[in-house]
């Protein structure tokens, strides 16, 4: 039995909700005034999925994505994607050494528990195309052979959907890999006189320390993952998935992967919650950065300005929620 599972003890719901508060108060340090963007964030962590926060320059994208990275005592590599970067640059390659007349596999930045792929658009379509495979499969290929990398192995991508200038779009395929989409917007009044008045005193973003270690981070995710789902709840998550696809706005609604990224990020909000059960407005809360980078809006839907936001507020509205959703 790991440590983890020996400091649970016989409350395993508790004890994640403590975890998860501690990781959280660390990278609101970082990160003050957006709480609702902190906590997507960890539970797109927690549930062992990839993150992708795309907003406007100087929000904090990058901030978020250090703050969780420096809150787990864990391995993590930061990629600032450029149109010239080489797929090799990510996953690393085979050199020849000289002194064993062999070839070595000399692993790249894509070798670590955490990955920050800082401007993730700016690189090429092809380096873009080598972090679809170690997303998804936890491993990466060179010269015909597989390596695995650490687990857990967790990216958080940033995009800056505005400035499109020597950029290249995400395609749908590596769009899906993400668990999450979120945006971190603008701080009310209130927060940004906090942030002026404690950027000043005291010169930058505040260091933060780990309060988590990769092995309670393992565990936390493998806790998310047996996090109840009633059948009523997964009906629910179905019927969801249905109405995107049979809403006209709609040239392309949620895949079967979608419904599971969907019940996924449910599990550990729900966790976060200090539950072990998800419940409809769990469901609620994690749809749209669950499901709306993952639908395509029909042509006359984007003419009339049309949103996936749009469509998934209505489709929420309209499901009808279940009432005995927690056995």
């Amino acid at each position: 039995m790991n440590t983890s599972n020996s400091e649970a003890g016989h409350d395993p719901a508790a004890y994640f909700a403590a975890r998860y508060e501690a990781v959280r108060a660390n990278v609101t340090r970082a990160l003050s005034g957006k709480p609702e963007a902190v906590r997507l964030a960890l539970t797109c962590f927690f549930a062992g999925g990839h993150l992708l926060v795309e907003d406007v320059p100087g929000v904090g994208k990058t901030t978020l994505a250090k703050a969780i990275a420096a809150s787990v005592d864990a391995s993590w590599h930061r990629i600032q994607f450029t149109p010239d970067l080489l797929p090799s640059d990510i996953t690393g390659t085979t050199v020849y050494d000289q002194r064993t007349g062999t070839f070595e596999f000399r692993p790249g930045p894509a070798f670590a528990h955490l990955v920050l792929a800082d401007e993730i658009n700016r690189a090429s379509p092809k380096t873009q195309s080598a972090l679809l495979e170690v997303m998804a499969e936890r491993q990466v290929t060179v010269d015909g052979r597989s390596y695995p990398v650490p687990a857990p192995f967790l990216v958080v991508a940033t995009q800056n959907p505005v400035d499109l200038a020597g950029t290249y779009r995400l395609p749908e395929a590596q769009l899906d890999r993400f668990l999450l989409r979120i945006s971190v917007g603008y701080p009310d009044v209130a927060a940004e006189r906090d942030i002026l008045v404690g950027r000043s005193r005291d010169g930058g973003v505040p260091e933060l320390s780990p309060v988590a270690s990769v092995e309670q981070v393992r565990w936390m995710i493998e806790y998310v993952s047996r996090v109840h789902v009633a059948d009523a709840v997964a009906e629910y998550v179905a019927r969801i998935a249905e109405a995107t696809r049979r809403d006209p706005r709609l040239r392309l609604g949620a895949s079967p992967r979608g419904s599971l990224a969907l019940v996924r990020a449910a599990q550990s909000w729900a966790a976060g919650q200090g539950r072990g059960y998800v419940v409809p407005d769990d469901v609620k809360a994690v749809a749209q950065p669950a499901l709306g980078h993952r639908l395509l809006l029909a042509s006359a839907t984007e003419i009339e300005g049309g949103s996936a936001d749009d469509v998934l507020r209505d489709v929420l509205g309209t499901v009808p929620v279940p009432l005995a959703a927690r056995v």
